[in-house]
């Protein structure tokens, strides 16, 4: 028997895994632990017998109930693998960047270990969430972990000028136009594929989206008032170039992936 999940919506209604899902537990749990173990090390989402992140965590919560550290032992380090194709990879050649992506891992790697360990010991609504959408739940903590890790980078961190400061192409305002990533929740599909836009930016533009974020704003008047041109010591119109070029590209990004 599979076991429900327990956490509850704002409604009442309990959490409950996609359908698909439900049905490929039911054919793991038929197996022998031999090949369901086979099963579950195919890391290519291109083959049609991997096991979605979602089923994966549902075997090594159930370990809990069967006293089976063997088991989960056998589990854990795939299941661990799985978060760390999800979140930030660490280029040791770009410095401070890499030190802050290493904090925005730890930190994420960090919490998913202690809420692992806290439901061996009694079971933890928190990791539901994660049962019903793996990657959407990850990339939620993610963006959770990043704001204040970016924001103590952009601290420290100097802002690399553009080639041409304030000056924004025809092409750039044509493809802003009134857009504003922010300015609507449009669902959890779209918040995905605005998380995904973000990080392929130039890191500059990434760095001053982020602070968008957290709501500082470009410039002020009050000189005590923390802004982005303060914060990167560059003036309003550089900031403004980089982030109409970053809105640019994020539209032409979350346009695109929506077709």
């Amino acid at each position: 028997m599979i076991t429900p999940l327990r956490k509850r919506k704002k409604s009442g209604e309990l959490y409950k895994r996609r359908d698909t899902n439900e049905a490929i537990l039911g054919e793991l749990l038929a197996l022998d632990r031999e090949d369901l173990l086979e099963r579950c090390r195919i890391r290519s989402t291109r083959d049609p017998n991997r096991v979605p992140s979602e089923c994966l965590l549902y075997l090594v919560r159930a370990c809990r109930d069967d006293n089976s550290d063997g088991w989960f032992n056998l589990l854990w380090p795939l299941l661990i693998q799985r978060v760390r194709d999800r979140i930030p990879r660490i280029d040791v050649a770009k410095g401070a960047e890499s030190s802050t992506r290493m904090t925005i891992r730890d930190q994420i790697e960090g919490r998913f270990l202690e809420l692992i360990a806290e439901d061996r010991d009694q079971y933890q609504p928190a990791l539901d969430y994660l049962e019903v959408n793996f990657d959407a739940g990850l990339a939620m903590r993610r963006r959770d972990a990043q704001k204040p890790a970016w924001r103590q980078e952009n601290r420290s961190r100097p802002l690399e000028a553009p080639e041409h400061p304030g000056e924004i192409s025809a092409e750039v305002e044509a493809a802003v136009g009134d857009f504003d990533p922010f300015a609507e929740n449009l669902g959890e599909v779209y918040r995905l594929r605005l998380d995904a836009a973000i990080e392929a930016l130039p890191e500059e533009q990434i760095r001053i989206i982020e602070m968008l974020r957290l709501d500082i704003p470009i410039d002020s008047k009050d000189s005590y008032m923390i802004t982005i041109a303060k914060t990167l010591d560059r003036s309003e119109k550089t900031i403004r170039t980089y982030r109409d070029k970053a809105f640019a590209a994020i539209r032409a990004a979350v346009e695109e992936d929506g077709e």
